[in-house]
């Protein structure tokens, strides 16, 4: 398979921090459709390769192609647009807004500030809205305050921000860290719908959780 049929594909990449080489020589391929678990100690640098490929850290050496679009050294919002969703450890949601505000917000209103200025809460919006929050468990809480969510709903909701914007690839970083037990387990029945429509990247710790996934 040549590199050009890969969603993604990482080829010698390398980043250097004060000459420590915190990811050396990595090529990472991922297909269209797949899911891909990255395991590893503290350190290992599993945070900094998402960081690599969301544009947040600048490659050292290497290259990073999605959809055979080079993209290493693109600024973060370009790289969003591709189609590239990340999540991070710690939850990055309004917590003053309601779950369907959090949601609302996240629809994608054009590139332009006219279309931002023009976007309207449509019926689509709408249903838009209320088909994601089902699917992250959160359909009966459109409209509590984000604030009032526990850890791990504010971990789904974090998700579903994403999701409303249908990226072709996403990374979740730690999804289930801080979960319950219950929670972990609606985690994994989310990511075993999540990856029906898309490509995703897990960074995890939880060897059970990882057992539980699509991959275990």
């Amino acid at each position: 398979m040549s590199n050009t049929d890969f969603l993604l594909a990482l080829e010698n990449v390398s980043v250097s921090f004060d000459g420590f080489k915190a990811v050396n020589g990595l090529n990472l391929y991922i297909d269209k459709g797949e899911l891909r678990v990255i395991i590893g100690p503290n350190g290992a640098g599993k945070t900094t390769v998402l960081d690599l490929i969301c544009g947040r850290t600048r490659v050292s050496e290497g290259s990073i192609k999605f959809k055979d679009q080079e993209i290493s050294g693109r600024k973060e919002q370009d790289i969003v647009r591709l189609g590239i969703g990340r999540k991070f450890q710690t939850p990055t949601i309004y917590e003053d807004l309601t779950v369907f505000e959090n949601l609302e917000l996240s629809v994608p209103r054009g590139r332009n500030v006219l279309g931002a200025l023009f976007w309207k809460r449509t019926s689509e919006v709408i249903e838009r809205v209320r088909e994601v929050a089902a699917m992250i468990f959160l359909e009966e809480h459109l409209d509590r305050p984000a604030e009032t969510l526990s850890h791990g709903q504010k971990q789904w909701l974090e998700i579903g921000m994403l999701l409303i914007q249908d990226p072709e690839l996403l990374m979740l970083d730690e999804p289930v860290a801080g979960m319950s037990v219950s929670e972990r387990v609606k985690t994994a029945e989310l990511l075993n719908e999540i990856i029906k429509n898309r490509s995703v990247i897990v960074i995890e710790h939880d060897m059970k959780f990882v057992r539980a996934s699509p991959t275990g």
